[in-house]
């Protein structure tokens, strides 16, 4: 399996201008094959593919010298990125969806370059070696199990997160079948009011983190907005907000982490909804009044506020994680179909339609509890149901159906 390994980069002020003039050229060279596929296809109707760019590199590299200071799978994988980018748009074209034409890579939005298979090394003494840039410290975390990265390492991508670089290795680890301990299964139900509602009855606290910085961001973005366009001081107001989000993510990040590895931890199986975060934070469709054709209040405002907290919330970085690590752990995830999850009563399986404001669930079966504990027994018995038909599928083999472990 691939297992990446990010750690901290702190290069000298010569090598940081060095990793940034690397990252101009790679998105100038993004930028100008970009434009080219969209000219010879607007003016020509040919459609240009990566083989017949990268073999104009050699000839780029005699007119603009800059480029023969740059290791040369570090150019080929900048126009491979643009290719990946083309495929997945005439994917998403055949597949119906939003089609999303690759746009042009502004300094804000391109922020790191590979070596995808050679031009790197890591030094004993804690330094990175990248070809034609040097070598470069940098620092591993204090924790025995976060050491250097273990395996082959194949990929190293540079990445820059405001002023701050970062390498990020990936390495080909071999994984032991590690079967977990405990068979036992837990529902998780998502929420706001809290982060999670376990189907024993607790729950995981919601942390709020932009929340609680959301008059700090505030103030900051006062700040910025009084600063003139294109001035020094504008740029450093904007640096300072930049660093202020990352802070906040960061924070989102580490509750993630550690909340997924006490699960794992834990549990043999664990169930979640299959949340859609992106539909769910959709605006409202805007409202007209059918008589004079005005537009009426349609809750925007409201719903704004929602999809503010289910973005800080962030249900698919976590549950993302929870696969990763249970992975690693011999667990099982699944993914249950979130309909009627809230409504069935989980005593006797009746469905009562209940309001977003309504939190307790009672049932004339007598069946009392809070609504949240409700789902989460819910999801964990249509996990276990899934669980079962697998295991039937399993003993009983189809020639139409391939089989498959649920530890997957």
């Amino acid at each position: 399996m691939l297992k990446a390994y990010k750690y901290r980069l702190y290069p000298t002020k010569k090598q940081a201008i060095r990793l940034q003039e690397v990252l101009d050229r790679c998105r100038e060279l993004y930028n100008a094959a970009l434009q080219e596929r969209r000219d010879a296809y607007r003016m020509c109707g040919v459609s240009i593919g990566y083989n017949q760019q990268a073999a104009q590199l050699p000839e780029i590299k005699e007119i603009r010298p800059e480029y023969a200071d740059i290791h040369s799978q570090v150019l080929q994988d900048t126009l491979k990125r643009l290719d990946k980018a083309f495929k997945a748009f005439f994917r998403r074209i055949k597949s119906g969806e939003k089609p999303g034409y690759p746009r042009f890579q502004a300094y804000g939005r391109y922020d790191s370059f590979t070596f995808p298979q050679s031009g790197f090394s890591l030094t004993q003494d804690n330094r990175v070696c990248l070809s034609k840039i040097g070598t470069i410290k940098v620092k591993f975390p204090q924790k025995k199990k976060a050491n250097p990265p273990q395996g082959l390492m194949k990929i190293c991508t540079i990445k820059r997160e405001g002023s701050h670089w970062f390498v990020v290795f990936t390495c080909e680890v071999e994984q032991e079948l590690v079967y977990h301990l405990s068979e036992q299964a837990v529902g998780i139900d998502l929420g706001l009011l809290h982060f999670g509602t376990l189907s024993d009855g607790s729950s995981i606290e919601n942390p709020r983190h932009l929340r609680r910085s959301e008059q700090k961001l505030k103030k900051l973005q006062e700040v910025l907005s009084r600063k003139k366009r294109g001035s020094k001081r504008r740029r450093k107001a904007a640096q300072i907000v930049g660093k202020n989000h990352r802070h906040i993510r960061n924070q989102r990040k580490d509750f993630h982490h550690k909340e997924a590895r006490k699960l794992v931890n834990i549990y043999g199986v664990i169930v979640f909804e299959k949340l859609q975060p992106a539909n769910m934070s959709k605006r409202p469709k805007p409202k007209q009044d059918e008589e004079t054709g005005q537009y009426v209040p349609n809750g925007a405002s409201g719903k704004a506020g929602l999809n503010k907290s289910i973005m800080d919330a962030g249900w698919g970085q976590f549950q993302q994680l929870c696969v990763s690590k249970a992975a690693w752990a011999g667990s099982c995830v699944l993914f249950v179909n979130p309909k009627y999850t809230s409504q069935m009563c989980s005593g006797c399986g009746a469905i009562k339609k209940k309001e977003l404001s309504e939190r307790w669930h009672s049932c004339s079966c007598g069946c009392e509890l809070d609504r949240d504990h409700n789902a989460a027994v819910n999801i964990k018995r249509a996990g276990l149901n899934l669980l079962q038909k697998e295991a039937q599928a399993r003993t009983e083999p189809s020639e139409d159906a391939p089989l498959r472990s649920p530890r997957l």
